[in-house]
C-alpha cells in the first residue's frame, strides 16, 4: 500500500510516517509532500478553505497512492479526478475543512478527522486567554517594558476581577468547552453553557448551568466562544447579541473567527461596554495593517495559537494513523466525515 504523507511546518510529514509506522508495524511505500504552513498562512484554494499548497503539487504526490494523511493538503474535486486509486484521506484537524467533501463521496473515498486533538491545548490556551483579560496582564506587560508603570490599575475602578466568584458564560460545550467549564468551575466561577446539541445532564454533571444564550449573555461577566463555526453559527455573537452583555465584560474568542462580528468591537471597547477583549481568531487571518482593533484599549491578541502545542501535533497524527490502521485491516473507520461511502 502506497501512502501519502503531506505534512507541514506543525504536523510534519515525518511525524506522521512514524506514526504510521508504529500503527502498522511495517514499513509502507510512502510518497511524500511538505506543505508551508504556518510559516506560510493558509488559504482557499480550489473550492475548499483553510488549505496549504496546491492542487497541482497534490496531484503529483498522490501517483499511485491509496491512502493520503495530511494536515492542510487540499483535496478538491480536479484532485479526486486526477487519483482514482485513492480511497481514504485522513485529515488530522478536528474537521476536514481542507477537502471537498461531496467530491470525496463521489469518487468513492472515505475522509477522516481527528475530533479533539487540539481539545486539552486549546481549552488551556482559552482560560489562560481568560485570566489575561481579566486581570491586564499582556496589556500592563507591554505598557512597562515599553517604559510605563502603570500603577493606576491598583485604583478600583481600574483594578481587575477575580475568576473566583465570577459568572462566566460559555458558547459552545464541545470538547472544549467541556474542558473548560472544569478548570473554571474548580476556580470557583459560576459557569453558565449555551450549547442547544449538549446534554444539559452532562452539563450539570461538570457542575455548570445550561442556558439560553441571550440569558447567559445578560448574566457573565465574561464570555468565552467555543461553538463549532457553521451556516447557523456564523455571526452569532453579532451587535445585538454583544448589546445584552454587561457593561464592562470581558469577551474571548479562541474558537473561530467567523461566529463573531467583529465590525462593533473597537467602540464597544472604546466606551467601556466591553471591559476586555480577548482573540486567537479572526474574521480575517492575519488582520489587515488597517485593522481596526489595532488601537483599541484592552486587547489581546494572538496569532491563532490555542491548538499550538507539541502533544496536539503528535496527538493529531497518532488519530490518523490509527484510521490507516484500521482500513488496513479491513476494520470499520471511526471519524468518518462521509459515512455513506463505507455502505
Amino acid at each position: 500500500m502506497r501512502i501519502l504523507a503531506a505534512g507541514d511546518e506543525f504536523v510534519g510529514t515525518e511525524l506522521l510516517k512514524h506514526a504510521v509506522r508504529a500503527e502498522l508495524g511495517t514499513e509502507p511505500v510512502f510518497s511524500e509532500l511538505s506543505l508551508p504552513w504556518p510559516v506560510v498562512p493558509f488559504g482557499p484554494v480550489g473550492g475548499v478553505n483553510e488549505a496549504s499548497g496546491t492542487e497541482e503539487q497534490v496531484i503529483e504526490a498522490l501517483a499511485g497512492a491509496e491512502v493520503a494523511v495530511t494536515q492542510m493538503a487540499p483535496f478538491t474535486k480536479a484532485v479526486f479526478a486526477a487519483a482514482p486509486q485513492l480511497k481514504m484521506v485522513s485529515v488530522s484537524r478536528g474537521g476536514p475543512v481542507n477537502v471537498d467533501l461531496r467530491a470525496a463521496t463521489e469518487a468513492g473515498v472515505a475522509v477522516t478527522y481527528a475530533p479533539g486533538r487540539n481539545a486539552a491545548a486549546a481549552a488551556e490556551f482559552a482560560v489562560g486567554m481568560i485570566l489575561a483579560a481579566m486581570r491586564r496582564l499582556a496589556t500592563s506587560s507591554a505598557e512597562l517594558l515599553g517604559g510605563t508603570w502603570r500603577g493606576d490599575y491598583y485604583a478600583y475602578d481600574k483594578a481587575g476581577i477575580e475568576l473566583e466568584g465570577s459568572t462566566v458564560g460559555l458558547v459552545g460545550y464541545g470538547a472544549i468547552g467541556s474542558r473548560v467549564t472544569k478548570v473554571l468551575a474548580a476556580f470557583g466561577a459560576r459557569v453558565l453553557v449555551s450549547d442547544p446539541y449538549a446534554d444539559p445532564a452532562a452539563i450539570k454533571a461538570d457542575g455548570a448551568a445550561p442556558v439560553e444564550l441571550d440569558e447567559l449573555l445578560r448574566s457573565s461577566q465574561v464570555v468565552s466562544l467555543h461553538a463549532r463555526l457553521t451556516e447557523e453559527t456564523h455571526h452569532l455573537i453579532n451587535a445585538e447579541k454583544l448589546a445584552l452583555l454587561p457593561h464592562g465584560a470581558v469577551l474571548v474568542n479562541t474558537a473561530r473567527g467567523g461566529l463573531l462580528d467583529y465590525a462593533p468591537l473597537p467602540e464597544l471597547l472604546r466606551s467601556g461596554k466591553l471591559g476586555a477583549l480577548g482573540l486567537d481568531v479572526y474574521d480575517v487571518e492575519p488582520p489587515p495593517a488597517d485593522w481596526a482593533l489595532r488601537d483599541a484599549p484592552n486587547v489581546i491578541a494572538t496569532p491563532h495559537l490555542a491548538g499550538a502545542s507539541r502533544q496536539t501535533a503528535e496527538r493529531a497524527a497518532r488519530i490518523v494513523a490509527a484510521e490507516v490502521g484500521r482500513y488496513a485491516r479491513g476494520e470499520r473507520l471511526a471519524h468518518v466525515a462521509n459515512p455513506e461511502v463505507l455502505g
